[in-house]
């Protein structure tokens, strides 16, 4: 029996954060002998679609938070810091994508939810598109916002450039959140997971994953390919992916882009055309990559 002051019998549950990051609850529990740290839609209804966020490499969900606080009116949403993560606790030799895509279905089981839309970015996309693999009764829709993973980021210097580049791109404010994360996660926790990452074949599953998905891509994402290419692989099976660039974005769209990012996410999860909405500045707009032959056809009101 778990609940969020931990087991029954187990030692008193950590500390909650002084002040909330967010308006999403944020709540402890114990899974698989490990306290995790999460956060939670504070109001929702029997109803609701459920939607989890899983955040990328080294960070921990905190810097999810902006796009799930918007889209938080919409869906039941988790915000999960996986094992050895964020504040959650660790667990001895639980460092690949498929260690963290059992956490992360071992997490919904605790909570009680039998299927979920999972978003992710970074790392966070083929700890999904793992997840999918094993779990594909437990998954309904993939987001995925900028999917790391495979041979564009080998080797290790490669992806320190690539790093390099993108935090000038990035919002000042991220290093606030960003650094202390990375500091928490450790050397040798990096080296480890970052070598797993490299060698998981992100585009390969994405093309074999079997439910609607959504990938977006920002413009000036360094750790990625350009879209035209992934247009150009993505064109040669018939997918259920749905590829759409982002204007004046780089990595961390789901902290930078939040507004954006949930407008999109709204978009294809009712199945509607993606289009730009008409309050955006002019220097952001929405572009239609590539729609796979087996996506949901788009609906017009």
């Amino acid at each position: 029996m778990t609940s969020t002051n931990g087991p029954i019998g187990a030692a008193p549950a950590r500390k909650l954060p002084r002040k909330p990051a967010s308006r999403l609850a944020e709540k402890w529990t114990h899974v698989d002998d490990v306290d995790v740290f999460y956060r939670e839609s504070p109001v929702a209804t029997a109803d609701s679609r459920v939607m989890a966020h899983i955040h990328g490499f080294g960070l921990s969900g905190r810097y999810l938070l902006p796009t799930a606080e918007i889209l938080s009116d919409d869906f039941h949403t988790y915000v999960p810091d996986l094992p050895g993560f964020g504040r959650s606790g660790r667990k001895k030799g639980m460092l690949d994508i498929p260690d963290l895509a059992h956490a992360t279905a071992s997490f919904l089981d605790d909570r009680g939810v039998e299927k979920a839309t999972l978003v992710g970015n970074s790392m966070g996309c083929p700890v999904i598109i793992e997840f999918a693999h094993h779990y594909p009764d437990k998954i309904d829709r993939a987001v995925l916002v900028s999917p790391a993973g495979g041979a564009f980021n080998q080797p290790l210097r490669r992806a320190i450039g690539q790093l390099s580049k993108d935090a000038v791109r990035e919002p000042a404010r991220m290093a606030t959140v960003a650094v202390p994360d990375y500091v928490r996660f450790g050397v040798p926790s990096t080296v480890r997971l970052f070598k797993a990452l490299t060698q998981y074949p992100s585009l390969q599953r994405l093309l074999e994953l079997r439910i609607p998905t959504l990938v977006v891509l920002g413009e000036h994402d360094p750790l990625l390919p350009h879209a035209h290419r992934i247009d150009e692989v993505a064109s040669q099976v018939d997918s259920h992916v749905l590829v759409v660039l982002l204007e004046g974005a780089a990595h961390a769209i789901n902290f930078s882009h939040p507004g954006q990012l949930a407008h999109v996410i709204k978009l294809f999860m009712d199945d509607k055309p993606i289009v730009n909405d008409p309050a955006w500045p002019g220097h952001v707009r929405l572009y239609e990559v590539h729609r796979g032959t087996n996506h949901p056809t788009a609906k017009n009101d």
